[in-house]
């Protein structure tokens, strides 16, 4: 995904002191530090206070050592609080998501509230099996023993979200968080600015104010959210931005967790088929231009197929943008016109504009760009070795399906791979030959929604996994408990030396007990 950089930070800013200017007369009298504190104690906080934090941190840090997040019931309020956010301000969300990225609300609805809510209502149903202590296998010689694994909280963690699934990306991991414990602070991206506004005012009102805040600002208040010590960090951007990040965070030997964007391949092997083919078709198009037109750290970056399939897929896929796109507002506006002219920019080479076969009209005022198709774009191109994150889609042409194995393996590992095949030993050799943070056949993004499997990437991509239970254990250490008793007393253990005790060492660590107690009443040395 493109980091919380640049942009509409002069928005956000506007925003923040908009809000801030209705308290400015009746908190002048104050000091700094204690209008620093009032407003923190509200739950949102407006960047020219963030730029110096006072006791923000610290009067999380005091929140959580108190105790106040660790009981369930105070967690299970808190993920009933967000339920009642997403159903009380559908609506609101619907309209925040359009101002800034041009939504439709079916969009915004399959692709953040829903499945967000879906999500949260999991938490709810499981969070008391996910905290109860897990009980761990204990060695015999060790009898009478238990171990547990015991789920605790890390403390106080600190959330950065991006702009292009700017709900979903802030709530689904603020929700771990909560399901784990934590108090939390959430930065919402300056990219978008009316929903970093939305989260500002309702995340106070429906979450315990004293426990969650919501920090605005642009890059600078990030960075000064980094200079302080944090439990955690979760950072959804661009790996630029999360370079300095994980910089920031080794002063501390703070723990950081890291989704990134890649250039996520789509291998489409030859379906004898046609509803299969239409199928895949359909699903394709989903997952590059219906999910913020193709502005997803998950969408699909670019396509291998075989030379003699590419002709019939891409008169496919011709027919079926013309279906699915009758109105300009069914697909996501490009974010801003800095974004638009990255994007304009990849097409103007005359290389690349060469291979274009469908699309490739831009409209700057619109801040759209027709969804493009192009055949066999150089492979030193920016399109190619750049992550595109936006309505363009190079297909790339292989003389046979396996040999996209191995175009895979010279590539950095992707965030998903994605294939549309029936082929079983081609699935099988994805599977075991290539590395990603995920795989999925003959589908595709919808693994993004699935609770039971995690979310992350690996290597370029990102490290760390959440989504359903994986998000209440990325903020949440198994601290490992061992009990034991006073009843039995090896003593072979200790000093003084021999080479009785180094045979029955021996025997404990190949679970060779009846050798040991042979040992033990002198009947085998």
């Amino acid at each position: 995904m493109l980091a919380c950089t640049g942009g509409n930070a002069a928005q956000a800013t506007t925003l923040c002191m908009r809000r801030e200017g209705t308290q400015r007369s009746c908190h002048c009298q104050h000091s700094s530090s204690e209008r620093e504190r009032e407003l923190s104690a509200m739950g949102s906080v407006p960047e020219e206070v963030a730029l110096g934090f006072g006791g923000l941190v610290g009067d999380l840090r005091e929140v959580y050592e108190s105790g106040r997040t660790r009981g369930l019931e105070w967690r299970r309020s808190q993920l009933r609080g967000l339920v009642r956010l997403l159903e009380d301000k559908e609506e609101n969300i619907f309209d925040a998501l359009r101002e800034d990225l041009g939504k439709h609300r079916a969009e915004s609805f399959r692709d953040e509230v829903g499945v967000l809510k879906k999500s949260v209502v999991d938490k709810l149903r499981n969070l008391k099996n996910w905290a109860a202590p897990e009980k761990a296998h204990t060695p015999l010689v060790a009898f009478p023993a238990t171990a547990l694994l015991v789920p605790e909280p890390l403390g106080v963690v600190l959330i950065f979200s991006c702009w292009n699934l700017p709900i979903g990306l802030a709530l689904e991991p603020l929700s771990g968080a909560l399901a784990a414990g934590n108090a939390v602070v959430v930065k919402p991206s300056e990219l978008a600015p009316s929903t970093s506004a939305f989260l500002a005012a309702n995340i106070p009102r429906y979450l315990d104010a004293k426990a969650v805040k919501v920090v605005e600002g642009g890059p600078e208040v990030g960075e000064k959210l980094m200079e302080h010590r944090w439990d955690k960090v979760l950072f959804t951007g661009g790996s630029r931005v999360g370079r300095l990040i994980m910089t920031k965070a080794a002063k501390h030997l703070t723990p950081v967790a890291l989704e990134l964007g890649s250039k996520c391949p789509c291998i489409v092997d030859w379906l004898d088929s046609s509803r299969d083919s239409q199928v895949a078709v359909n699903r394709i198009i989903g997952a590059k231009w219906s999910t913020c037109s193709g502005q997803a750290c998950i969408a699909i970056d670019y396509m291998l197929v075989e030379e003699k399939f590419a002709p019939t897929l891409i008169e496919l896929l011709k027919s079926t943008l013309k279906r699915f796109f009758t109105k300009p507002e069914y697909m996501a506006r490009i974010l801003n016109e800095k974004h638009f002219n990255r994007l304009s920019n990849l097409l103007a080479d005359r290389r690349v504009a060469a291979s274009v076969v469908h699309g490739g009209h831009c409209n700057p005022k619109a801040l759209s760009i027709e969804p493009t198709l192009l055949l066999n774009p150089p492979l030193d191109s920016d399109i190619m070795t750049e992550e595109i994150f936006g309505p363009l889609l190079p297909i790339i042409t292989v003389k046979k399906i396996e040999d996209s194995i191995m175009f895979l393996k010279s590539k950095p590992k992707p965030l998903a791979i994605y294939a549309f095949t029936r082929n079983e030993k081609l699935k099988r050799r994805i599977i075991e030959e290539t590395s990603s943070g995920s795989v999925t056949f003959n589908d595709a993004i919808v693994q993004y929604g699935l609770d039971t499997i995690p979310f992350g990437g690996i290597g370029h991509s990102g490290f760390g996994q959440y989504h359903g239970k994986y998000s209440f254990e990325m903020f949440s250490h198994k601290k490992a408990v061992l009990k034991r008793s006073f009843l039995i007393e090896f003593l072979f253990r200790y000093p003084p030396w021999d080479e009785s005790k180094v045979g029955m060492l021996r025997h404990v660590y190949r679970f060779d007990y009846v050798s040991l107690f042979l040992a033990l009443i002198g009947l085998r040395r």
